[in-house]
């Protein structure tokens, strides 16, 4: 009878702490600053008011399940699009997330300040943000800047791997291959950074380069983000943030939100995918030969060979160091959630979608996070930086 009493005793211990964690992640505001489901889904001609398990990392029906209050969803294109058709494009995947909106009403809704945010909470409805992932799609110009604020944007990317006549990429600056761009930001790139200061229009740093980054830092009177960037130091790739970055980033009062992808979170990632690749050689060299940008090989090569590369998944516990990383560098208020769902082929162990978000809350109690500082790191710190760059 002994036993079996401690026996209840530590299930009831086990339930107690589920209900908790939970509780909690229901009581947080919960903030993803990035997702591509517009471009990776919608502009595919799928409908993600449907159920895309198994086909995407998200749905709105497991928004809700994962407690996620507040996504600011990507508009993206890449470097194929340029003048005359970038901004279009970009309009369009606008668009069909307007369209979403009509459709759904009473599920999610656009919002544009933080009045319109707070009454979508209290709706229960999924509050709809959006942020420009990579400044070709201004087309080199400010009214095209203003057109996207007018339309609910909220925050831009002042590039995307690709740079622009105005800022280098972190892809470039790493291979020195500066095409039209000077290094860092020109004059030009100045007045994009201080327009979107005057606009209210958060400056993302994730993707550009280092030099580009400080110019930024330099340039903006208002806090920055970086919208799905993780740690150098832990994973020593281009698009992830150095130590002095991250307190620079601090220093300004902006904030990092760590990205789930991988080959981000893991060191040894990028290796092990590399052999995994040379395994299927001919397939590989037979999609590159047809000029099928890297991203999109992955994506392939994943869903493809799902048993395989699930193996090379890293643990949940690796996101969880990133966050710790920023935290014991620079203080619990810099850092966030940015997760890049639908835009990576690979995310931790466990993160299979947006509705495990939950599961981040469980591993930052289970490391000893307070319940107040792990409310940060779930969104507080993000809405903070959207209040201070509010007109």
């Amino acid at each position: 009878m002994k036993y079996l009493l401690l026996g209840l005793f530590s299930l009831g211990q086990l339930l107690t702490h589920a209900q908790t964690y939970q509780q909690i992640h229901e009581k947080a505001i919960v903030v993803d600053t990035h997702n591509d489901v517009l471009s990776s889904v919608t502009m595919k001609g799928l409908d993600f008011s449907t159920n895309l398990s198994g086909k995407a990392h998200s749905d709105l029906a497991r928004f809700r399940k994962g407690g996620v209050d507040v996504q600011v969803f990507s508009i993206f294109c890449d470097d194929k699009y340029g003048r005359g058709s970038a901004f279009k494009y970009a309009n369009q995947e606008i668009d069909s997330l307007y369209s979403m909106v009509a459709r759904h009403p009473d599920k999610i809704m656009i919002v544009r300040n933080m009045a319109e945010l707070d009454k979508a909470l209290r709706l229960k409805k999924l509050a709809a943000m959006m942020g420009v992932e990579g400044g070709h799609m201004i087309e080199d110009d400010l009214d095209k800047l203003d057109s996207f604020y007018q339309r609910g944007v909220r925050y831009m990317t002042l590039t995307w791997n690709n740079s622009t006549s105005w800022a280098t990429s972190a892809w470039d600056e790493k291979k020195q291959s500066f095409i039209v761009t000077p290094y860092g930001l020109n004059d030009f790139g100045r007045q994009v950074v201080k327009r979107m200061n005057q606009l209210g229009m958060m400056v993302d740093v994730s993707h550009i380069g280092e030099k580009t980054f400080w110019d930024a830092i330099a340039a903006t009177s208002k806090p920055v983000i970086a919208s799905h960037s993780s740690v150098y130091a832990l994973c020593p790739v281009p698009r992830n943030l150095k130590d002095d970055q991250i307190k620079a980033i601090a220093k300004n009062g902006g904030v990092i939100q760590v990205n789930f992808y991988s080959g981000f979170l893991d060191s040894t990632y990028m290796r092990r995918i590399t052999a995994f690749l040379a395994e299927h050689k001919p397939e590989y060299d037979s999609l590159l030969a047809k000029k099928m940008p890297d991203y999109l090989v992955n994506e392939y090569f994943t869903k493809k060979y799902s048993t395989e590369t699930t193996a090379l998944r890293p643990p949940l516990s690796l996101l969880i160091d990133h966050i710790d990383y920023i935290v014991k560098l620079v203080g619990a208020d810099y850092v966030g959630l940015g997760s890049d769902f639908d835009g990576i082929e690979s995310a931790p162990l466990g993160l299979d979608g947006v509705q495990d978000f939950p599961k981040i809350t469980q591993a930052l109690l289970k490391k000893g996070y307070s319940q107040k500082n792990v409310e940060k790191i779930l969104g507080g710190n993000f809405l903070r930086v959207l209040k201070a760059n509010s007109k």
